[in-house]
């Protein structure tokens, strides 16, 4: 896809999350037009207030070989504490997939902009709910709900535009927070009706690889 058309797909985001978003904003409120850092040294211009760490991205017409989410959270942008928003760009290669993981402090509306997608959710009564995304479609997974991303296509990358209603959503991943955090094997065995060997197993595929 065109840089210019994936610039377009961005700026219609914006625009959303500017009428949507800001208006159910989740954060606390804040009794300031803005947050400035603490020991912060540097006087206030315009360029607090922009970000320049998805330069390039809409650019490049490849994908990273593994799934990638670059995100601008009041981390990596300081400017939005306070603000109740906050982005993330997520590229997937054919075949990629974002595992199951939930964000504690917002929902998330993700924005297709390349290629085509396969997402769902699972809300508290258990339900799946499940959908296959075209560009320009959008989907909302609902606040703290494990949910994931998936490109099916295997010859083909996606890409996708994610906002959420917090400067600082969290995310909290599935995989990891079960097998990678030092609950005992004993325990996952039993609660997942399996043997200790199944879960090392497991464990030792979720190894961060030097």
């Amino acid at each position: 896809m065109a840089s210019s058309s994936l610039f377009n797909h961005a700026l219609f985001l914006l625009s959303i999350l500017s009428t949507s978003y800001i208006a159910h904003a989740g954060d606390p409120d804040i009794l300031s037009d803005f947050i400035i850092p603490e020991n912060s040294t540097t006087p206030i211009d315009g360029n607090f207030f922009t970000f320049t760490g998805m330069r390039g991205l809409l650019a490049n017409s490849t994908n990273p070989p593994n799934f990638k989410v670059t995100k601008a959270t009041m981390a990596e942008f300081p400017a939005l504490n306070g603000q109740s928003v906050s982005m993330a760009f997520l590229q997937f290669p054919a075949g990629g997939v974002n595992p199951p993981h939930t964000h504690p402090r917002s929902a998330e509306l993700l924005f297709l902009v390349e290629g085509c997608m396969e997402v769902g959710f699972v809300d508290t009564a258990n339900k799946l709910y499940t959908q296959t995304l075209q560009v320009g479609d959008m989907f909302v997974f609902p606040k703290g709900l494990v949910h994931y991303q998936y490109n099916a296509d295997v010859s083909e990358q996606a890409t996708a535009i994610s906002a959420f209603g917090s400067a600082n959503a969290g995310a909290v991943s599935t995989p990891v927070t079960l097998f990678a955090t030092g609950i005992d094997d004993a325990i996952l065995a039993k609660s997942f009706k399996t043997d200790v060997a199944t879960i090392q197993k497991i464990k030792a595929g979720l190894a961060v690889k030097p």
